[in-house]
């Protein structure tokens, strides 16, 4: 057997902004799948995070057809070729838009959050700048696989914060952590095992600021189909208030037969 993902995604600029500062990117050839939030206002976050998406792409595309290609920043021993060549992308993407910041008239001050995926078989390499998230949805228990890159989630990490005061805190939107702020950035790299009916969920934070974790999970455990479930996700979201755009990803592991059980299954398929 070999893992293939069923995918589906959706954009909304939400009931609020006139503009949708959020990107996304689906490279399903590669197994890469990407998501960004751009910030610094007008029409910079919308510049800063297509910018980074593409980025990302341009970048792990390149690395993947040539893997003499040298890395951007140190190479992580503990992790395999492909996620060394994700976090590599992500640096690359950082130093992108930091150029343009720095260069661009009226892109001062602009920065991306960032949270991108690629996938072998039954394993998930995650790369994650910002407040974007990933979660897993497995045997109905949603597990948020990124750490929020966040002032108030560092609060909570460090005791000095609970959840409820952070959920209702007016320094929600202080980064800590962002593409395209210094010439470097720090990226959270991690490998991730996948089991067939695994479910994925990359999104941006105009999802989670509006639904809880349970109304998350009863969306992803009850739509089987990736692109119904991404699209209740938004529509819950708009509903709730839709105070932000929103971004998201569906991702849906299965197991692909191979060989004769391939025909099989064709067969099966075809009678049914």
């Amino acid at each position: 057997m070999t893992t293939e993902m069923k995918f589906g995604a959706r954009s909304d600029v939400g009931c609020v902004r006139e503009n949708n500062e959020d990107s996304y990117r689906i490279v399903p050839e590669k197994n890469l799948f990407v998501l960004s939030d751009g910030m610094g206002g007008l029409e910079a976050g919308e510049v800063a995070s297509r910018m980074a998406v593409d980025a990302v792409v341009e970048q792990y595309r390149e690395s993947d057809s040539n893997p003499d290609l040298p890395l951007n920043g140190d190479r992580v021993e503990s992790v395999s070729a492909s996620s060394n060549r994700l976090a590599s992308a992500v640096r690359f993407a950082n130093s992108e838009v930091y150029r343009a910041a720095q260069n661009g008239a009226g892109h001062r001050g602009m920065g991306a959050t960032i949270v991108a995926v690629h996938f072998t078989d039954h394993r998930m390499s995650v790369a994650h700048v910002g407040d974007s998230r990933l979660y897993r949805l497995r045997a109905g228990k949603l597990e948020q696989l990124t750490n929020d890159h966040s002032f108030v989630a560092e609060q909570v990490r460090n005791g000095k914060m609970t959840q409820e005061e952070a959920d209702s805190s007016t320094m929600q939107n202080v980064l800590i952590r962002a593409l395209g702020v210094d010439p470097t950035v720090e990226v959270d790299l991690a490998e991730v095992p996948l089991l067939e009916g695994d479910i994925v969920l990359l999104c941006s934070d105009g999802l989670t600021r509006e639904l809880t974790d349970a109304q998350i999970a009863a969306v992803l455990a009850g739509r089987r189909n990736p692109e119904s479930a991404a699209e209740e996700l938004v529509d819950l979201a708009k509903q709730a208030g839709g105070g932000d755009n929103v971004t998201v990803i569906v991702l849906r592991c299965v197991n692909k037969p191979h060989g004769a059980l391939a025909r099989i299954a064709k067969w099966f398929t075809k009678s049914a």
